[in-house]
C-alpha cells in the first residue's frame, strides 16, 4: 500500500468551542489534509458529556458519553483531547496511550502538573503527545522551541500568555477605565469567563510558563514551580503612574536563567516600556519574546484563544503525526536532561516602583530613603506629588532580590511617616 493510500482513525475527548471547530473541519476536509500529511484522516468516534445536546455539522452517530470506550477502541489511531481539567481527562490519556495511540492534546493544566507522567508513559508506548495548542492558542512558538532553536540556549522567555488579563489591561490603558469596569465588560463581550479567577489570578499563565520554562531550558517544571500574581490588584491610578513613566503594565510570564543557572519562573503584573515590542499586544491577542544566545530576539505574536486560532494549532500537530506515522518513526518526546533546580522566588533579583501615601511635611523624604538603604535596595528615581495633608511618592528601585524588598514593604508599612503602600509592581528592563 502506497502512502498516499494510508488512513488512520481519530477520536477526539471533547466537543466545546475548540473540539467543536476542530471536528467541523475534520469533517469539511476536501482531500487537503490526505495531500499534506499522506495520509487520509477519519474523524470516528467523539466522547462528550451529553451526547443529545445539539451540535450544527457533526454527526450525532459520532458522539458517545463513554470516553473509556473511545480510548480503548482498537481502530482508533490518535486522540485529540479537548475535554479540559485534570481527570478524567488524565486518565484516559493515559489509557489511550497504554492502547497504543498517540495523543494531541491542548490541555495546559494538565501538562503543566503531569506532564513528565504523561511524556513517560508515551516514551514507553512508543506513541507521539503532541500540544501546540497548549500555550498560545494558533501561535506556533513550541515546536520552534522543540526544532527551530533547539541548537541554541535560551537565556529569557518572556511572554503575554492570557488573553482576558490582556484585554483588561489594554482597556484600562487606553480608556482610563478601572479594573473593574473593564471586567464586567469583558465578562458582557466573552472575552471573560463568568468565574474569572483562573484568568485573572495568573493561573491560565501560571501553567502556560511552566510549559515555556520546560522547553526552554529542558528541565521537569510543574505549575507549582511558578511564582504568580494575579491583576485584581491593579487601579487605574498604577496604569496612570506607568504611562507618565512611557510604560504600560502587562500580565508577563517570564522564565530565565538566573547568575547560579537555576530557573527563575513566574507571572505578575510589570511595567515594561512602550517601546518594547511586547508593550504593542493589545487586547486579546497574545506574544512570546525569546532571548537566546545566537538568534539573539525572536518575537511570535498572535490570537491566544478561541475555536477557530486553537484548532489550527491542533490540526497541525495532527498532520504531523499522521507524517511521523507513515514514516515508521516517532516525534519528539519530553526533553528534560538539564535537570536544573528552580531558583526561590526570595533570591531573584527585579526592579521595583513603589508607590505610597505619605505625610506632607518635611523630612519624610529622607525617612523614607533611610528606610531602602536599611534593608540594602537602592533608589534609582523618586517623584513627589502634595495631595493636601499627603504627597504620594513613586519610588523607582535599582535591581534588589525580592527577600530584601519584602523587608522594606514591611518597614515602610510600619513606619510613622507612611499611611499606606499603595502598590508595589515590578518592572522589566535591559540588566
Amino acid at each position: 500500500m502506497s502512502s498516499a493510500q494510508q488512513s488512520f482513525n481519530v477520536a477526539m475527548l471533547g466537543c466545546g468551542v475548540v473540539g467543536s471547530e476542530v471536528a467541523r473541519l475534520l469533517l469539511a476536509d476536501d482531500g487537503d489534509f490526505a495531500a499534506r500529511s499522506g495520509a487520509k484522516l477519519n474523524l470516528t468516534r467523539i466522547a462528550v458529556r451529553d451526547s443529545k445536546a445539539s451540535r450544527d455539522q457533526i454527526p450525532s452517530e459520532l458522539l458517545t458519553q463513554d470516553g473509556e470506550s473511545v480510548v480503548s477502541d482498537p481502530l482508533v489511531d490518535i486522540v485529540i483531547e479537548v475535554m479540559g481539567g485534570i481527570e478524567p481527562a488524565r486518565t484516559l490519556i493515559l489509557k489511550a496511550i497504554s492502547n497504543g495511540k498517540s495523543i494531541i492534546t491542548a490541555n495546559k493544566a494538565l501538562l503543566a502538573q503531569h506532564g513528565a507522567e504523561l511524556f513517560s508513559a508515551a516514551d514507553k508506548a512508543g506513541v507521539d503527545l503532541y500540544y501546540e495548542a497548549s500555550v498560545g492558542g494558533a501561535i506556533p512558538i513550541l515546536r520552534p522551541m522543540r526544532e527551530s532553536i533547539v541548537g541554541d540556549h535560551v537565556n529569557r522567555v518572556m511572554g503575554i500568555v492570557n488573553g482576558t488579563t490582556n484585554y483588561i489591561l489594554t482597556k484600562m490603558d487606553e480608556e482610563g477605565l478601572s479594573f473593574e469596569e473593564v471586567l464586567k465588560e469583558a465578562q458582557y463581550l466573552g472575552f471573560a469567563e463568568a468565574d474569572p479567577t483562573a484568568d485573572i489570578a495568573g493561573h491560565d499563565a501560571a501553567a502556560k510558563a511552566a510549559i515555556l520554562a520546560g522547553l526552554a531550558f529542558h528541565s521537569r517544571i510543574t505549575s507549582s514551580d511558578v511564582y504568580c500574581e494575579g491583576i485584581s490588584q491593579i487601579s487605574a491610578r498604577d496604569v496612570a503612574v506607568a504611562r507618565d513613566m512611557g510604560c504600560v503594565i502587562k500580565l508577563l510570564a517570564i522564565a530565565e536563567l538566573t547568575k547560579d543557572n537555576e530557573i527563575s519562573v513566574r507571572v505578575h503584573p510589570t511595567l515594561i516600556s512602550r517601546k518594547h515590542p511586547l508593550a504593542a499586544v493589545r487586547l486579546a491577542f497574545n506574544a512570546v519574546f525569546i532571548e537566546a544566545q545566537s538568534a539573539g530576539e525572536l518575537m511570535f505574536y498572535g490570537r491566544g484563544a478561541g475555536g477557530e486560532p486553537t484548532a489550527s494549532a491542533i490540526l497541525g500537530d495532527l498532520i504531523a503525526i499522521a507524517r511521523n506515522k507513515i514514516r515508521g518513526g516517532q516525534g519528539h518526546g519530553e526533553s528534560d536532561y538539564a535537570d536544573l533546580a528552580i531558583a526561590a522566588i526570595d533570591n531573584v533579583k527585579s526592579q521595583y516602583l513603589i508607590r505610597l501615601d505619605v505625610a506632607d511635611k518635611p523630612g519624610v523624604l529622607a525617612s523614607v530613603a533611610q528606610l531602602f538603604a536599611a534593608n540594602s535596595v537602592s533608589i534609582e528615581t523618586v517623584r513627589q506629588t502634595g495631595r493636601g495633608d499627603s504627597a504620594e511618592l513613586i519610588v523607582a528601585t535599582h535591581y534588589a532580590p525580592e527577600s530584601a524588598l519584602k523587608k522594606t514593604v514591611k518597614s515602610l508599612a510600619d513606619s510613622d511617616v507612611v499611611k499606606s503602600v499603595e502598590s508595589v509592581l515590578r518592572i522589566e528592563g535591559s540588566k
